[in-house]
């Protein structure tokens, strides 16, 4: 496990790309305020959405999600963990007015950026009249 990646996954680079091509201007891996040792893959500060772009197997994908048969006791326990875990950061921020959005890692990286332009356009305050 200490080797599996969890920054700069292909996903985030694929998504972040398109967003950037898009326009769109965010911060990576930023702290969850107020819960130490949780990160929000991407973030649009100004409008408070947070993304999360999760792995099938780590966070209980209900299409992908796989259980290991070689001690499947302590992995049922740690990929349950990781579910509630997900649910409480999501739920905290919802609490503190932010947008969540969580996307899998099957998803297609052109429909998860589109729907991400959407959230942060929608979210945007209108331009003031000149």
């Amino acid at each position: 496990m200490s080797r599996q990646g969890s920054r700069d996954t292909a996903l985030e680079v694929a998504v972040r790309r398109l967003l950037h091509a898009s326009g769109l201007r965010y911060r990576v891996h930023v702290p969850v305020p107020g819960m130490p040792r949780r990160t929000i893959d991407i973030v649009f500060t100004k409008v408070k959405i947070a993304i999360f772009l999760d792995g099938c197997f780590w966070h209980g994908c209900p299409e992908h999600a796989t259980h290991p048969k070689v001690n499947a006791e302590w992995w049922r326990l740690k990929l349950d963990k990781n579910m509630a875990r997900d649910r409480e950061t999501s739920d905290h921020l919802r609490a503190a007015g932010w947008m969540v959005l969580r996307f899998w890692e099957h998803e297609s990286v052109e429909e998860v950026a589109r729907q991400i332009v959407d959230a942060v356009a929608a979210r945007r305050p209108p331009p003031r009249p000149s």
